[in-house]
């Protein structure tokens, strides 16, 4: 049984069932409201235009949808969309006839749609769990200055929970700490990066978060070895976790043009952050807890340290915590002035 329900402009049949798991008849989760959202802001807010848009793994097709409604015309040159599901490629031609817009439809398995496809300059690898079997096929296909969307739902797994399975599926150890979800999403990047580089693509993050069970990266791909060397370049270690992408998690330009179009609070704490190129960011509470200092409130501390000339700004990675480019001395001792 499906019912229909309203996200952002479009209306969609979904299944009725309250429970979401693979089970479903046809996929559709509406905690990822937020993940399709914020993909119509950022490609509102980058210059490609006239983009062939592929969506291998298409659910109920909500994503096209609201692409085809939302975005301005000169967005989109053709969307294509699949999905191995033969009741999601049914459900995905009414989606699209109930919201009177036009995308190619196909019912293939995904890797077979994307290799069978001329190349996109927008990619969504948007699984229920790892995206992993899709990365090589979606990376072949993506076009110079083309953007690939990567979601990841197994966060145990890069989260530390499960190292063994991390370093299985990712070739990294992950580290169970108050940076374990900014570790996981740098994990992730880097082994993307690693599957671009074997296809002589440099792939660089411009916006990336992890929230509620997910991590979502977007990277611009450039081609060229020498390219992929540099990226290569800022693979390391940070702590005891990884290797994982020690470069930027942002474009600080994108990111401000992304929170210029929403009154989203999660969206202006990741403005502000991304302006502070570092690498890890301190949690106030384990820090007073470890040298016994008195608790701050974090605006306080943050005053304090811009007072003294340094960078910081909240982060969206864990709560009262910070990104700053003050070292760890500096900050103990501003909590007792």
């Amino acid at each position: 049984m499906y019912k229909t329900i309203a996200e952002g402009k479009a209306k969609i049949k979904v299944p009725e069932e309250q429970k979401i798991s693979k089970e479903l008849p046809v996929f559709y989760n509406p905690v990822m409201e937020f993940n399709r959202t914020v993909s119509i802001l950022l490609l509102k807010a980058v210059e490609n235009k006239k983009m062939q848009i592929a969506l291998p793994l298409g659910g109920t097709g909500v994503r096209a949808v609201r692409f085809l409604k939302e975005l301005p015309k000169s967005k989109i040159k053709q969307l294509y969309i699949n999905d191995i599901n033969k009741e999601g490629f049914k459900i995905i031609e009414q989606n699209l006839k109930l919201n009177k817009v036009k995308a190619e439809v196909s019912n293939e398995d995904a890797n077979v749609f994307l290799i069978k496809s001329k190349g996109s300059d927008y990619i969504d690898i948007d699984p229920f769990g790892t995206p992993n079997p899709f990365l090589g096929s979606a990376i072949k296909r993506l076009a110079r200055n083309g953007i690939l969307a990567v979601t990841a739902t197994d966060t145990g797994c890069l989260a530390g929970t499960y190292p063994k399975t991390c370093l299985r599926k990712y070739w990294a150890i992950p580290q169970r700490n108050e940076t374990m979800h900014e570790n996981g999403l740098r994990i992730l990047i880097r082994k993307v990066q690693l599957i671009g580089a074997d296809n002589d693509k440099a792939l660089t993050p411009i916006y990336s978060y992890f929230k509620d069970h997910y991590f979502r990266v977007f990277f611009r791909c450039e081609k060229g070895k020498k390219k992929v060397d540099k990226i290569i370049e800022q693979h390391g270690m940070f702590n005891k976790a990884g290797p994982l992408w020690l470069g930027q998690l942002w474009d600080k330009k994108l990111a401000s043009k992304i929170s210029k179009q929403s009154d989203d609070k999660f969206l202006k704490i990741i403005e502000k952050e991304s302006k502070i190129p570092i690498v890890g960011f301190f949690n106030i509470p384990k820090i007073c807890k470890k040298h016994k200092l008195k608790m701050i409130k974090q605006e306080e501390i943050i005053k304090r340290i811009k007072k003294k000339g340094y960078n910081a700004a909240e982060t969206h990675f864990a709560p009262n915590s910070l990104r700053s480019d003050i070292e760890l001395k500096e900050l103990i001792k501003l909590f007792s002035q």
